[in-house]
This record gives C-alpha cells, sequence and structure tokens, in this order.
C-alpha cells in the first residue's frame, strides 16, 4: 500500500493518496480547523486537483485533532481593514466563493466522503453536508453557529440540510442554532454511520476504498442522476436516467463487469 503526498502549498491542508482514494484534512486544529484566507482558496484548489487525477477515485474530507471544521474564524472577523466594496460587489464575491467550493463539492466527478470526528459548524456544516457520505465518530456534532454572531447562514447548509430533513425541522435547527449530536444526526440521516472516535479514520478508508473499487463513470452518473433527483420532475429524471445508462453501457468496464459475473471473479475497472 503505497501513500504519495499531494501538495496543496499550505500545511493549513494536508492531501494524500492511498490505493486510489485521496484523503484531504484541515490542519488548524489549534483553531477547530476554522476556514481562513489560506485554507480555504487552497481547499478550492486541491479539489480541482483531485478532480482531474486519474489515479483518485474517491476523496475523504476531514479534520486533524477533535473537530471536522468550525466554519469561519470569528475571532478574524472583527480584524481586517476599511474595504470599499460595494455591497453588490460583495454579493457577487460571496456567490463566487460558495460556487467554486460547496457547489463544487456537490457537483464533483468523484464520490466524496466526511469524516467528522468532532464539530461542523457553520460553513463547516455546509461542507460536510455538500460532500456524498458523512460518516461521523461519536463525538461529532453539526452546530449552524450563524444565529450566534447575527448571521444568517452561507455555503448552500440551509439548503442541504432542507433536502434532508425537511423544512420545519431545518428552520428550528437554523433559528435555535444548537448542537445535533451524533446519534439524532444519524437518525435524521444528517450522517450516514456513526463510529468510535478511534476507529474513524479506518472506517472512512475502508469505505472509500470499497467505493473506489467501483466503475468510475458509472459512479459519476449514480451521482448526477441522484443530485438531479432532488430538482427535476420524474419524466425528466427518467430520461437522463437513459441517456446515462446507454451510454456507460458503451465502456470497456461495463463489458469487463459481464465478463467477470459469468466467470464469477470480481470485475477489475479501469475507468474506460
Amino acid at each position: 500500500m503505497m501513500s504519495r503526498a499531494v501538495d496543496t502549498g499550505t500545511d493549513q491542508l494536508l492531501c494524500a493518496v492511498v490505493d486510489q482514494v485521496a484523503t484531504v484534512s484541515f490542519n488548524r486544529p489549534e483553531k477547530r480547523n476554522a476556514l481562513g484566507d489560506v485554507v480555504t482558496p487552497a481547499l478550492r484548489e486541491i479539489l480541482l486537483v483531485l478532480e482531474a487525477d486519474p489515479d483518485v477515485r474517491v476523496i475523504i474530507l476531514t479534520g486533524v485533532g477533535k473537530s471536522f471544521c468550525a466554519g469561519g474564524d470569528v475571532k478574524g472577523m472583527a480584524g481586517g481593514g476599511p474595504d470599499d466594496r460595494t455591497i453588490d460587489d460583495k454579493i457577487r464575491a460571496l456567490q463566487h466563493r460558495q460556487q467554486t467550493l460547496t457547489l463544487r463539492l456537490h457537483e464533483l466527478a468523484k464520490p466524496t466522503i466526511a469524516a467528522l470526528p468532532g464539530a461542523a459548524a457553520g460553513a463547516g456544516m455546509s461542507i460536510a453536508l455538500a460532500c456524498d457520505i458523512r460518516i461521523g465518530a461519536t463525538s461529532a456534532f453539526y452546530a449552524t453557529g450563524f444565529a450566534a454572531i447575527g448571521l444568517s447562514g452561507d455555503y448552500g447548509g440551509s439548503w442541504q440540510l432542507t433536502q434532508i430533513v425537511g423544512p420545519a425541522k431545518a428552520k428550528e435547527i437554523y433559528f435555535t442554532g444548537r448542537r445535533v449530536y451524533a446519534e439524532e444526526a444519524l437518525a435524521l440521516g444528517l450522517l450516514n454511520e456513526v463510529v468510535a472516535d478511534e476507529e474513524l479514520a479506518t472506517r472512512a478508508a475502508e469505505l472509500a476504498r470499497q467505493i473506489a473499487s467501483g466503475p468510475p463513470l458509472a459512479l459519476r452518473y449514480m451521482k448526477q442522476n441522484i443530485n438531479r433527483a432532488t430538482q427535476a420532475d420524474f419524466r425528466t429524471c427518467l430520461d437522463w436516467e437513459a441517456d446515462r445508462l446507454v451510454r456507460v453501457a458503451q465502456t470497456q468496464d461495463h463489458k469487463e463487469a459481464v465478463r467477470a459475473f459469468i466467470e464469477k471473479r470480481p470485475p477489475v475497472f479501469k475507468g474506460a
């Protein structure tokens, strides 16, 4: 099992690839892995790098230490010099930042897994919810955190949360800002699985390897189908499924899977 490091441009964000699985780790444990002007742009860029890397089939996003990501650095919000931009300029800038982070995660061509060792708060919650699958340690919890600092929310958390738990529960969680601990998060569908703290990294890697052994293009189309199902009607989704299935049926991976089925052996998918 060979591991290779991928340069993110900063030690605030780590990345390593093992067995076609890339693990990206927030590395600001002293700040509960809060976002900032260094780590956040690095995350945007590494997602593009990994999406284009043919050796990467699945991406795990996690945090070093006892937090996943605490969201924006609240203490940092108090500093900074004068900002002469107009309101419209600020809105456009935030829209761009959101589109190149959580929208990028949501639409990424490869499956993503968020592994939560602890808090996923504010924009950190939004990032976790933008991943395809979420595994939490028993110490994990979600917190919107926005009301406590007089903000309404960003990075798509309100959309993602509403898709999963429905509008009434989403409003309650946002309005109160209360913590949603692991067992409740599991019951609500905000986590797919909860494991002991010390088992989180192992379990996330195990699941990622299982998914990575699958047919990459078919998995990509599955993700597109399911994402579209949250926004389009049944007829549109049926047409989309037909288009994708016929396309993937032409691939060598499909032919390999059929041969493997007949020969009673595991298929070996090459992404072609």
